[in-house]
Formats: structure tokens, sequence, C-alpha cells
């Protein structure tokens, strides 16, 4: 799937992922391809992402062993609409 993850100063990445594990409001929740139609707010705490990352595409995100990669964030809202995952955060 497709993502986008914006805050108000900057897009800080975008590309393909096979997963993304959030801190939704409610609680953490995953989203993988193909999910259903979502829209939720997030919470403090970290977004972890999975797939084929780059170095010189990811500099923004914590890169972890296994294909992983985490990003903190304060608060934000989430999208997934049509295979793609739109993370507005602060």
């Amino acid at each position: 799937m497709y993502i986008e993850i914006v805050s108000p100063e900057k897009t800080i990445f975008t590309g393909n992922i096979n997963s993304a594990y959030l801190p939704g409001s409610e609680g953490f929740f995953q989203i993988l391809d193909n999910h259903a139609p979502i829209v939720s707010t997030l919470k403090n705490g970290i977004i972890e992402l999975q797939g084929d990352f780059q170095e010189e595409t990811s500099k923004n995100l914590s890169l972890l062993a296994g294909n992983k990669a985490s990003l903190e964030i304060e608060s934000g809202v989430v999208e997934m609409k049509n295979n793609k995952l739109i993370i507005l955060v602060d």
C-alpha cells in the first residue's frame, strides 16, 4: 500500500509499505494491504511501519531491524482509502 506521513512543517515519508501499526485514540491497531476504509485519530505513541526501506528515502524515520521503521508522534489523524494511507501528525 502507498503511504504519506505529513506534519505541518514537512512531508516526513512517502512510499510503499506492507503494514502499519498505529497508536489509535482507542488503542493500537494495524493496517494491512487492501484494508477497509477507515478514519481514526491517533494519540501520543510510536507508529511502526514494515516494508522495504531505503535509507535515503526514510531519513525522517528510525530504521529498525527486520525491514521495520518507526516514528514517534504526539497526535494525529489517519485515513485509509483505496489502498492509500495518509497520516497527518503533530
